[in-house]
């Protein structure tokens, strides 16, 4: 069974209401392939969900940027899973590494948040990735597959989870992986769901990439056999976010 390609627009903390607007209606016109050959997800910050979720058009999906670790309750400054769920917002990011450097979220409790986010009904787009200097010591998939482990470890149902690879050293940083490198992780990390956890998730989960893509380089890197889509930030916020999720049209023709 072919995995559908996913591409997912992280705009993280960015936009007024205003501006907010503006992406909306370049989506809303955008002529992009059917939702059999792509599936789109963006995530706006939290003040802009009910904006974007009541303005996109309804083959475009939205995602929370992040969601709490539990149920609600006297947790000042948190957005609960269920919060979520009563604004019908489908998808959640979760683990991404500016979460996990900057506010200090381990792999247990990313792997926690996820599957919480899973037992009340989202779906989840889980973040994984190596910094350079992990890289550079030869340890990008200790890394990578402790950070997958702790999510493995408390799910039992993966129909439901993206996995999205962002080596930091790529995220906004304009540097790449490069097509092989990307594919090269992204095999090893299906190799280890295969080995770790079963061969029918292996097959089915989609794994995408993240960390600097751009409408000159998706065509490559989603041409790669093991690359089933993208996790995009700056260029989401930008018109050429529409030639990414074009990008899928390399797929199809395979």
């Amino acid at each position: 069974m072919a995995r559908k390609f996913f591409v997912g627009g992280n705009w993280k903390c960015n936009g007024t209401a205003e501006e907010v607007k503006k992406i909306v209606n370049t989506l809303n016109e955008a002529q992009v392939p059917s939702q059999d050959v792509v599936e789109v997800v963006v995530s706006p910050p939290y003040v802009f969900l009910p904006l974007v979720k009541s303005t996109l058009r309804n083959d475009f999906f939205v995602a929370a940027q992040n969601c709490w670790v539990k149920k609600g309750g006297a947790f000042t400054g948190e957005v609960s899973a269920e919060m979520l769920v009563n604004l019908d917002i489908p998808w959640v990011i979760l683990g991404h590494s500016e979460r996990r450097a900057i506010l200090n979220e381990s792999n247990e409790f990313v792997g926690d948040k996820v599957a919480y986010a899973l037992a009340q009904g989202l779906k989840v787009i889980a973040c994984v990735g190596e910094t350079l200097e992990e890289r550079e010591a030869g340890s990008t998939m200790d890394v990578v597959a402790a950070q997958t482990k702790a999510i493995a470890d408390r799910v039992s149902n993966w129909s439901n989870v993206v996995i999205a690879y962002e080596p930091v050293w790529a995220i906004g940083t304009g540097k790449v992986a490069s097509p092989a490198q990307a594919q090269e992780v992204h095999d090893e990390l299906r190799k280890w769901l295969a080995k770790n956890v079963s061969a029918d998730v292996a097959a089915t989960t989609r794994i995408i990439y993240g960390g600097s893509v751009n409408g000159g380089n998706c065509k490559e890197l989603g041409g790669q056999a093991d690359v089933d889509g993208f996790l995009v930030g700056g260029a989401s916020l930008k018109p050429e976010f529409i030639d990414i999720i074009k990008a899928a049209e390399v797929k199809k023709s395979t």
